[in-house]
């Protein structure tokens, strides 16, 4: 049977007629025929201006009017302040000296002589970039002696380092899974979970938050329907500075088969009696969750994201995952540094217990001046919920005038009615300063 030829699709009949007799034509020049064909072509129709405006963009106009809102009532930016130094309890900004609750320098690594040591002679060596992906040219020693460090520090078979803590997840999450696999994560995950959910093209819900019943109930009756299916928690959750019931969730992940992936993001360093994070705070193995992830730009001051876990599935990314793959490998310096902050963290975990120590203070001072301060567990993020963007973002413009460095937090990264400022602690921070700022708040509410 002869092959059915492909209709024209978008000219009229005797267009189509025209078009397909010059074809057959053998003595048709095809300069001649691209010009036919440009001829007949439909014309495009008019676009509205709507859709290459760049202000009408989604939520562009929402910004807009928040901003001038802010300046409408005098309040300054709270964001891209340049510190002119090393952030930690305390920063400089414009000359002036503020208490700092805006960095992740929870143990006061960054900007430690060992840890500048160690990216400076790194640099000597190496120089500033890896210069390729891992696997093509851009492997080098530090990159492995990182990868065994975390790992025995976790007490893990395996672990791999990428350059980004987001694309680690988005990257892991999107390869292992597809489209006939669930994904269950709590409501309140990062960023990154919920865009590698999206690219992986599994079936995507969220249970409440930290409510493993819920997660129960929910694979009671999901789980027939799927292939694989994961469940994401986080081990401190950095806008309410609280955590799950792992053990319950370990649990769950034995009976009803799945996969686990712990997002260590702010949990290691602050939680476990040595900063080895949620597992160590529970006293549990590691071998109760499938994927520990975390991130280098905290605890470990650097830049980038690892996953942690048993050997094969960790060496099988390192090979496959398309964001450690397709991406230059980790800066040496870089590497170099979180290096050294296992290292340090290792032999001085008494900055773990200067961190909660600091944290539990502030929470209770918080709310001895009847602060919200949420469900948060007072260990290394205590959020103060105002209630609205506008309100957070007063709050915070007012706090600068006293001398406090401290980030709002509104819609859409978390719900209008829970918009807040979200205070980071370092080991380092005073009981002078904790109390002049819990001060500081309540009378800035106030007023």
């Amino acid at each position: 049977m002869p092959t059915k030829k492909k209709p024209l699709f978008g000219l009229s009949d005797a267009l189509k007629r025209q078009v397909a007799s010059r074809r057959q034509d053998a003595r048709t020049d095809p300069a001649e025929e691209e010009i036919s064909l440009a001829a007949v072509r439909p014309s495009v129709q008019p676009v509205p201006a709507r859709f290459i405006d760049p202000a009408k963009l989604p939520g562009v106009q929402e910004y807009l009017a928040l901003r001038h809102t802010a300046s409408a009532l005098g309040a300054t930016d709270p964001f891209f302040h340049v510190h002119e130094g090393i952030p930690a309890a305390t920063t400089r900004i414009g000359g002036r000296e503020f208490i700092n609750f805006s960095n992740y320098n929870y143990l006061n690594l960054n900007g430690h002589p060992e840890v500048s040591a160690s990216a400076k002679a790194a640099i000597d060596h190496y120089g500033t970039s890896a210069s390729a992906s891992r696997m093509v040219s851009g492997e080098r020693p530090l990159h492995g002696q990182l990868e065994r460090a975390l790992a025995d520090f976790l007490g893990t078979e395996d672990c791999v380092a990428m350059v980004s803590g987001h694309a680690t997840n988005v990257t892991v999450i999107g390869h292992l899974f597809g489209k006939r696999d669930l994904i269950l994560h709590d409501a309140l995950a990062h960023n990154s979970v919920l865009q590698g959910a999206l690219l992986s093209g599994a079936k995507r819900l969220s249970f409440p938050h930290n409510d493993w019943q819920a997660l129960d109930n929910m694979l009671r009756t999901l789980r027939p329907s799927y292939e694989r299916v994961l469940v994401v928690v986080e081990g401190l959750y950095s806008m309410d500075g609280d955590f799950p019931d792992l053990p319950r969730f370990a649990e769950i992940r034995e009976r009803y088969k799945t996969f686990l992936l712990v997002d260590e993001a702010h949990s290691i360093g602050v939680m476990g009696a040595t900063g080895r994070g949620i597992a160590e705070h529970f006293g549990l193995p590691r071998t109760c969750a499938d994927f520990w992830m975390g991130t280098l730009s905290k605890t470990f001051s650097s830049c980038g994201g690892f996953i942690a876990g048993q050997g094969l599935i960790v060496d099988y990314l390192r090979h496959t995952a398309p964001g450690f793959l397709y991406s230059v490998g980790m800066s040496p310096p870089l590497a170099a540094a979180s290096l050294t902050c296992v290292e340090l963290l290792k032999r001085e975990p008494e900055r773990c217990r200067a961190l909660r120590r600091a944290g539990r203070m502030f929470l209770e001072l918080c709310k001895a001046e009847g602060l919200d301060t949420g469900g948060s567990a007072g260990l290394a993020i205590v959020p103060i919920i105002v209630g609205s963007s506008m309100g957070a973002l007063t709050l915070s413009s007012r706090l600068f005038e006293r001398g406090i460095n401290v980030q709002p937090i509104f819609a859409p990264a978390v719900e209008e009615r829970q918009a807040r400022l979200r205070f980071f602690l370092c080991c380092e921070h005073t009981q002078a300063q904790l109390e002049t700022t819990a001060k500081a708040i309540a009378t800035a509410l106030a007023g």
